[in-house]
C-alpha cells in the first residue's frame, strides 16, 4: 500500500510538472511546490499548485510510520492571503477537502479483527485546514505548519487518532 501511494505521488508530480504554466498572481510567490509532511504519528507527501490567484490546490499522501499497512490520500483547496503586508513571504491558508484511507483492520478496528479476521477497511470523509506558510526569497523553499481536522464517515472508532497539526518542506517552482 506504501508503495502504491509513493507510485500515486511520482505520477502526480510529474503531471502538474508536465502542466505548470507561470500565472502569477500567488500571493505565496510560486506556482507549484513539492515535499515532505511530517507530525509525531505521520510522514508523507504534499504536492501544492495554484490554479490562479489565492485559490490552490493540495494533494497529501501520507501514512503511519507507527503502525502496519496503511495510506490516506487527501485532496483540499485552499484560499491563500498576505497577513503581513510588508512580509510578502509570509502567507496565512484556509480551506477544506476530502480524504479516503486505506486501514489496516488489526492496527485501526480491533473489534471488527477479532470478529472477521485480517483485513483492510477503507473510510472516506472531510478534512479543513488553517495554515501559515513561509516561502524563502532566495532559495526555493517552502515551509509551513498547519491544523487539519478530519472527520471520518465510517470505519474503525478505537484508535487514538492522529494528530492534526503538522508540518510541511517543499521544493518550489
Amino acid at each position: 500500500m506504501k508503495r502504491a501511494a509513493l507510485i500515486l505521488g511520482l505520477v502526480a508530480m510529474l503531471a502538474v510538472q508536465a502542466n505548470a504554466q507561470k500565472r502569477g498572481g500567488s500571493p505565496a510567490n510560486y506556482e507549484t511546490a513539492i515535499g515532505g509532511r511530517l507530525n509525531p504519528w505521520l510522514i508523507g507527501f504534499t504536492i501544492k499548485h495554484f490554479l490562479q490567484g489565492p485559490h490552490a490546490i493540495e494533494g497529501l499522501a501520507t501514512t503511519n510510520f507507527s503502525r502496519r499497512g496503511n495510506v490516506t490520500l487527501t485532496g483540499l483547496y485552499e484560499y491563500h492571503f498576505n497577513f503581513i503586508p510588508s512580509q510578502p513571504e509570509w502567507v496565512m491558508y484556509a480551506g477544506g477537502g476530502a480524504h479516503v484511507g486505506f486501514y489496516d483492520r488489526r492496527d485501526f478496528d480491533r473489534d471488527r479483527w477479532f470478529e472477521d479476521g485480517d483485513g483492510t477497511y477503507v473510510t472516506a470523509g472531510l478534512d479543513g485546514i488553517f495554515g501559515v506558510e513561509y516561502t524563502f526569497k532566495n532559495i526555493p523553499l517552502n515551509l509551513s505548519a498547519d491544523v487539519k481536522p478530519y472527520f471520518n464517515f465510517s470505519g474503525g472508532n478505537n484508535f487514538y487518532g492522529e494528530s492534526i497539526t503538522a508540518v510541511s518542506a517543499r521544493y518550489t517552482f
